[in-house]
């Protein structure tokens, strides 16, 4: 081997040597150390599924970003990035693959060139797109996101794990959104953009390149700022078919739009704490990228003008032989320029008013759709607005009849409980105590006759015992008179009988 190929190979080997790709275990919830390259460092929920991988890439060590890798499919689900760096344009690129996807035996931990795994990496090719898998076909390797490994300029260093099948219009078209996208809205609108986490992906669609890479159905980013107290989060889409502009989504839009409806970011990017204000600057400039693209597609569909040497060779006669040239022809010729260059001055004028009378129309056709969309979306807005209110008023009113009731409800049993307090306290006096009170008339009036009978036999018996008295006295003097004159007599009597 001549000195120069050792060198070339030597070249290939310490480029490679740079890169180190580490396959993520399915133990691994996360991406490893990559887990920096996602939003709270948790990778997006609902992607991951069978046949696909984990690769944690690695460049002069360190981290890089991370993919999620569909070996069925042989194109990437997503790549994270943080804060990324567009690869330099006009740079020499090299592709490199991951010897572990196909041989998990393998012991090269790094990327390396295609034409060194040949023979040291087995089955390669079984689960992973090669570089000659894009050979004679119409589609090339496109980097979902065009990001460098390499700090030379004159070097960019791509992987195969991140790229899929993309037409070159496509991919030129997709990388000028790109750099439109984080130049003029995403960077601009996020700070330093350290904060800012991007995640780019793509959708299979049925066909494939030579029946084994997959050319996706639409490729997306979406875009997560967590500047604290003015984050937001966007998301991108760009579909295959010619003429397609990129388009503006919600997260959650997106989300549906993907298999398996995942979650992008957790708690959607931080909604409740989103600057609104941003996101409007952002969806201003996105308009203007996607004016910037109609453009380039109506020039595209547009035939080319002709150049001016093409004009003038068309216009002026085809020279004649040397020959046959003549005094007269050249004396036709030099009469004629000035016409020529006049024909040709009108032509450039009537094109050039003819262009730009073109995109004044559209500067106007534009502006009268947008003002008419703006209209048509504040209607849409009032009308919705005004029959949710209708809705919510119409739906409150049994609510409100119900309370209406149940306030009715519970005065009644206020009334009944209060009505039941004063039969209880009522209840509450002894009965014994009534029944005295209620007869104590008829008692009275009872006890009247006696009292009376009571009173006459009193007044009988002091009567009888006044009789009683005086006859008991009357007798006593009788008796001791009776008995004094009784005593006399016998005295009396004995004194006669003495004397006779």
């Amino acid at each position: 081997m001549d000195p120069a190929r050792w060198l070339a190979l030597g070249s290939l080997l310490a480029l490679s040597a740079l890169l180190e790709g580490r396959l993520v275990g399915e133990e691994d919830a996360g991406f490893g150390e990559c887990d920096q390259f996602f939003y709270a460092e948790t990778p997006p929920a609902g992607l991951a599924a069978e046949g696909h991988v984990k690769i944690c890439q690695r460049s002069e060590g360190t981290e890089r970003f991370a993919t999620l890798y569909s070996t069925r499919d042989r194109i990437p689900v997503y790549s994270a990035f943080r804060a990324p760096r567009l690869a330099p344009g006009g740079s020499e690129q090299r592709w490199l693959v991951e010897p572990q996807i196909d041989d998990p035996n393998s012991n090269l931990e790094e990327v390396i060139n295609e034409a060194d795994a040949i023979n040291s990496v087995n089955n390669l090719g079984s689960k992973q797109a090669l570089n000659t898998d894009y050979l004679d076909s119409d589609y090339q390797r496109g980097q979902l996101y065009p990001f460098s490994f390499s700090n030379d300029f004159h070097t960019a260093a791509f992987t195969l794990t991140n790229a899929a099948p993309m037409t070159p219009s496509f991919q030129e078209r997709w990388h000028m959104n790109l750099n439109s996208l984080m130049n003029q809205a995403l960077t601009p609108q996020c700070g330093s953009g350290d904060d800012l986490y991007i995640l780019t992906g793509a959708v299979p669609s049925a066909r494939k390149v030579k029946d084994k890479v997959t050319i996706p159905e639409f490729v997306w980013l979406a875009a997560c700022c967590a500047v604290p107290g003015g984050g937001w989060a966007m998301g991108f889409v760009k579909h295959t078919r010619d003429g397609d502009v990129i388009e503006d989504v919600m997260v959650k839009e997106l989300e549906k739009l993907l298999p398996l409806n995942p979650q992008l970011f957790q708690n959607n990017c931080g909604e409740t704490e989103q600057d609104t204000e941003k996101m409007k600057k952002i969806l201003e400039m996105v308009n203007q990228v996607q004016d910037e693209e109609r453009s380039v597609h109506a020039k595209e569909r547009s035939s080319p003008l002709p150049s001016p040497e093409s004009e003038q060779s068309a216009l002026l006669p085809p020279e004649a032989p040397e020959e046959r040239s003549s005094l007269f022809g050249k004396l036709m010729g030099f009469i004629a320029s000035p016409f020529i260059k006049l024909f040709q001055l009108i032509g450039y004028l009537v094109v050039g008013i003819l262009k730009n009378v073109v995109y004044f129309l559209w500067y106007v056709t534009k502006q009268v759709m947008n003002g008419i969309q703006s209209c048509l979306y504040r209607l849409g807005s009032a009308t919705v607005l005004y029959f949710l209110a209708i809705g919510e008023e119409l739906a409150s009113i049994p609510w409100k009849v119900l309370k209406v009731i149940v306030k009715i409800i519970r005065a009644i049993l206020r009334i009944l409980c209060c009505l039941l307090k004063a039969i209880c306290r009522i209840l509450g006096i002894p009965v014994r105590v009534l029944v005295d009170v209620a007869s104590f008339p008829v008692y009275t009036m009872g006890a009247i006759p006696i009292v009376c009978k009571d009173i006459a036999v009193g007044l009988g018996g002091i009567i009888s015992l006044l009789f009683d008295t005086a006859f008991g006295t009357m007798g006593g003097l009788f008796q001791v008179v009776f008995s004094v004159c009784k005593r006399i007599g016998y005295r009396v009597t004995f004194e006669n009988s003495g004397e006779l």
